[in-house]
């Protein structure tokens, strides 16, 4: 039965992440919003709610240190891993003028969070001031102009479907997402496998299965762009939305490791998607490889700590 569900939670990851793609295109070319800003919103807001959910959960629970490397450990992935991988599939554009405010709020949020986690907790009035951020920054992408290229709804798709669409997939996206996590942690028990390593290995990449599953997707449908946002949007909205909810919830004490490596490879991950944008503009498969085998030397990292 656990390797049903296993079978069952990727066969949902990737038709949720199928159902959403065509969903979010048909409300982008609706409305004529570029594909980029739906990235960044609906799709990479949207595809971090397993993050929200695991974080809130921690906090009720009497956990809330949970949420720190829930947030840092997604955002590493996110870039690491997810765009790594997408850039195998199909070279992954990263137009820098158009997403510079963006390079510039998810750098900030970074180093911002960095900067609270030296005080050894995130407090409740710094939690709204991250919320409040994160409005500010959702006003900012909703003043976006029009594209201008688009004409027609995908494939003449009435409004009303492609939301039900969007709305659908992201449905089945974190129906998946729980099905895979708990089915690999019971494997990874029966086979003697550490919870520590769990933690830190499937429920780490587990609550980031959906940007996964949707960025691949987006490259594999030739809407890369919208990859790129869900992974800038997904990093924006883990501190900004994820952490800062939780604190405002309640305050979030800081083990002293997050201070160091960890934060310090976030920065670095950020900074490289920066460099990749600024610099030759794209992740080919070249760039995706290493971005890929320094996701694997902080996971080989992880399992000797």
């Amino acid at each position: 039965m656990t390797y049903v569900m296993l079978l069952g939670g990727l066969v949902a990851l990737f038709a949720g992440g199928e159902f959403l793609i065509r969903g979010a295109v048909g409300v982008a070319q609706r409305f004529r919003v570029p594909p980029l800003v739906i990235g960044l919103t609906i799709v990479g807001f949207g595809t971090s709610m397993p993050e929200l959910l695991v974080s809130l959960q921690a906090a009720f629970s009497g956990v809330p240190a949970l949420a720190v490397g829930n947030v840092i450990g997604s955002n590493i992935s996110n870039v690491l891993l997810i765009l790594g991988l997408s850039a195998m599939i199909v070279a992954v554009p990263l137009p820098f003028e158009r997403m510079r405010r963006d390079f510039a709020v998810m750098i900030g949020a970074t180093l911002l969070l960095w900067a609270m986690l030296w005080n050894g907790v995130v407090s409740r009035w710094e939690g709204f001031v991250l919320v409040a951020a994160l409005i500010y920054y959702l006003q900012l992408c909703l003043r976006c102009g029009p594209d201008g290229s688009a004409d027609e709804t995908e494939e003449g798709r009435p409004l009303w479907l492609s939301l039900a669409f969007a709305a659908g997939g992201l449905v089945v996206l974190l129906i998946g997402a729980r099905l895979l996590v708990d089915s690999s942690t019971e494997i990874a028990r029966a086979f003697g496998i550490s919870e520590a390593v769990i933690g830190l290995t499937i429920v780490a990449i587990g609550t980031s299965l959906p940007e996964l599953a949707t960025a691949v997707v987006a490259s594999l449908r030739g809407h890369p762009e919208i990859a790129v946002g869900n992974i800038l949007g997904s990093n924006i909205f883990n501190v900004l939305g994820i952490l800062g909810v939780t604190a405002a919830v309640t305050p979030i004490p800081v083990e002293e490791r997050f201070v160091g490596f960890d934060m310090g490879l976030a920065l670095a991950a950020a900074l490289a998607m920066l460099g990749l944008a600024a610099l030759p503009g794209r992740v080919g498969r070249l760039g995706g490889g290493a971005l890929l085998a320094s996701y694997a030397g902080y996971i080989g990292i992880l399992g000797l700590t």
